[in-house]
């Protein structure tokens, strides 16, 4: 039996003993990094790492038949993602794979197509025709950028974790539920991200972005530990937000009464801010990097965010 695998380290020698001790006990093959499960792995001459998958979506644009269509500038529009009371006729189309398909990209290094999946991915059970309209527009959209991958440059802020929690209040217009967008940033790339329908019911934006504002705080958590361990990361993350009120709401212990009906659990981010493991910090939103996983966004603006996501 064969299997692959992937070894990192900071230090060249021990890196150089632990593979030594790894040959006394398995026969491998030792080759530089530059293709795993299907993320294509480009080490640059400047310091900097490109992951992609060009073949990958070569391959799934093949397969359901879209190698020769022509390519669109958003993985979304606005009016895709509202309601559509089309025919729930059955259509010929394989529908569940191809979702499947664009989330193992999604989640391996396409986080621009996060929100567009994530909405793709609520009708599963009885797609309609223009629930198949929707993912033929996102694999359109890879046709026109099929090349593009995450670059981390380890010599751009590579001591600080950005954190970046969003939310459109109410956006799923089937359940009044909002989308919660999180994306992590670290030496210039996204390491992490999350587009997804919230559990419950949002009766405001401030409740809507403390949501996320706690969804972002577990994942900076978890982060911060993971790159403890690697490179021996002891900064505090800083979780951006663009709204006040959730500002507030997570640096101020005290209950208010617009706010007394939110959920205890949601308030994992004010725990965490007073223990002193993150910090919440403003931004405009005009650079709020998660806005691109809550909402279809229209070509420049999509491009910008991208931009700030190391894409």
């Amino acid at each position: 039996m064969t299997a692959d695998g992937i070894v990192a380290a900071t230090d060249k020698c021990e890196l150089s003993v632990f593979m030594e001790k790894l040959k006394l006990e398995f026969k491998i093959v030792i080759k530089e990094a530059t293709y795993f499960v299907g993320i294509e792995i480009n080490q640059r001459s400047d310091g900097s790492l490109k992951i992609s998958q060009e073949a990958y979506t070569k391959k799934v644009l093949e397969q359901f038949g879209m190698r020769d269509c022509r390519p669109c500038v958003t993985p979304i529009t606005s009016s895709d993602a509202e309601v559509v009371n089309d025919s729930n006729e059955s259509v010929k189309f394989p529908y569940r794979s191809a979702v499947g398909a664009l989330m193992f990209l999604m989640t391996n290094t396409r986080p621009d197509i996060a929100f567009a999946v994530s909405v793709a991915s609520r009708k599963l059970e009885n797609p309609t025709q223009s629930d198949i309209i929707k993912v033929k527009g996102i694999l359109r959209y890879l046709k026109g950028t099929i090349s593009t991958g995450i670059v981390y440059k380890p010599q751009q802020n590579g001591d600080t974790l950005l954190c970046y929690s969003d939310a459109d209040n109410g956006g799923d217009k089937t359940t009044g539920k909002s989308t919660t967008g999180v994306m992590c940033i670290y030496a210039g790339g996204a390491i992490s991200w999350l587009s997804q329908r919230q559990t419950s019911v949002a009766i405001s934006t401030t409740e809507a972005e403390v949501v996320a504002a706690s969804e972002a705080t577990r994942e900076a958590v978890w982060l911060k530990r993971l790159l403890s361990d690697i490179v021996g990361f002891n900064e505090i993350p800083v979780i951006q937000i663009d709204n006040e009120a959730a500002i507030r709401l997570a640096q101020n212990p005290e209950y208010h009464r617009r706010t007394k009906h939110i959920q205890t659990r949601h308030f994992f981010v004010r725990e965490k801010v007073s223990e002193g493991e993150i910090k919440v910090q403003s931004v405009t939103s005009e650079l709020q990097v998660a806005d691109a996983l809550t909402k279809a966004l229209p070509g420049p603006r999509l491009k910008q965010l991208m931009l700030l996501m190391g894409l």
